[in-house]
């Protein structure tokens, strides 16, 4: 057995706003949509080569205070401006971009649901 992909699957009570949130702060784009009753049960998110699909779930325990078992972490070209471009967006700042001594820019911000999302990029000559 080979594994050939991995993406992970956020669980949302508003399901148009998280994937707007994305789109907005990532630059995401719309690869797949699951009609539900209500509208998307489930959207299958691009977000450059990487995927990320999120879930309609009324039932869902808000990530800010349910404890963060799992973190989202994006390589990006430019953290500052990833950075600066999800705060405008709707992310909260959790820890601003900084350099870390083994060779990154990492910033750090949770999503409209409190989905804990890390920035990284690797610093130039390293």
């Amino acid at each position: 057995m080979a594994v050939r992909s991995l993406f992970p699957i956020l669980s949302t009570r508003n399901l148009p706003a998280l994937v707007e949130f994305y789109e907005r702060a990532l630059s995401a784009e719309v690869a797949y949509r699951f009609p539900g009753e209500d509208g998307d049960d489930y959207v299958s998110l691009m977000i450059g080569p990487a995927s990320l699909g999120i879930g309609h779930d009324p039932d869902v325990v808000e990530a800010v205070n349910a404890g963060d078992r799992v973190a989202l972490w994006f390589y990006v070209d430019d953290v500052d401006k990833a950075f600066a471009t999800a705060l405008k967006s709707g992310a909260v700042e959790t820890r601003s971009p900084m350099d870390m001594p083994w060779g990154e820019r990492v910033a750090q911000i949770r999503d409209i649901d409190g989905n804990l999302i890390n920035l990284g990029m690797e610093l130039p000559g390293v």
